[in-house]
């Protein structure tokens, strides 16, 4: 991913189609979780937020789940606020989906 000094930057078409292959998980709840996401955000997704998104996929699929499903908060010392606001997007998306 491509750093960027405005996160607030629109993600490229080819970054956004990597950032969607390095998204791909193990366990189908969070490739539900994910793809709920893309199909919510993907147009008006920014740097930033595909930035917080990578630094999500960094964690285990297990811990990941646990963060979308909010048996556990993010810890501060790796989680900045955008990925704070991610994991809030994710997880409200993830709400709407299972209600519906």
């Amino acid at each position: 991913m491509p750093a960027t000094d405005n996160p607030s930057e629109p993600i490229s078409e080819r970054a956004l189609s990597k950032l969607k292959w390095r998204c791909r998980r193990g366990l189908l709840e969070n490739d539900l979780f994910i793809a709920r996401f893309f199909e919510r955000h993907e147009a008006s997704l920014t740097c930033g937020q595909a930035q917080a998104l990578e630094t999500l996929m960094d964690l285990s699929d297990n811990d990941l789940l646990d963060l979308l499903l909010a048996r556990k908060e993010p810890e501060p010392g790796w989680a900045g606020a955008e990925v704070v606001e991610l994991l809030r997007l994710m997880r409200s998306d993830g709400a709407k989906s299972l209600s519906s």
